[in-house]
């Protein structure tokens, strides 16, 4: 999200440091890629733990419910990005 106005970001050029290739566009980020960096690790941690919510609570370190809650906040963060047009028009009410 941008830090100015919470709109989505869209990449505007690749790089290839190794050969120097450059790629110039506009490139819709992945839906992952949309979520923050602490639930992009969550995602990854729970794929690790086979969707386990209990193995992920004793990771945590973390209450089942609590973490349960994290797993639908994340859920309902991911709907949210996959209609982009409707949050827009949600945003400028």
């Amino acid at each position: 999200m941008c830090p100015a106005c919470n709109s989505q970001l869209k990449v505007k050029k690749l790089h290839c440091y190794k050969c120097e290739t450059e790629i110039d566009g506009l490139f819709t980020l992945s839906l992952l890629a949309k979520l923050s960096p602490d639930n992009q690790a969550f995602i990854l941690e729970f794929i690790k733990a086979s969707g386990s919510l209990k193995q992920m609570a004793k990771l945590l370190k973390l209450s089942y419910p609590t973490v349960r809650n994290r797993l639908d906040e994340i859920i309902e963060r991911i709907k949210l990005a996959e209609k982009p047009n409707e949050n827009n028009r949600k945003e400028n009410l």
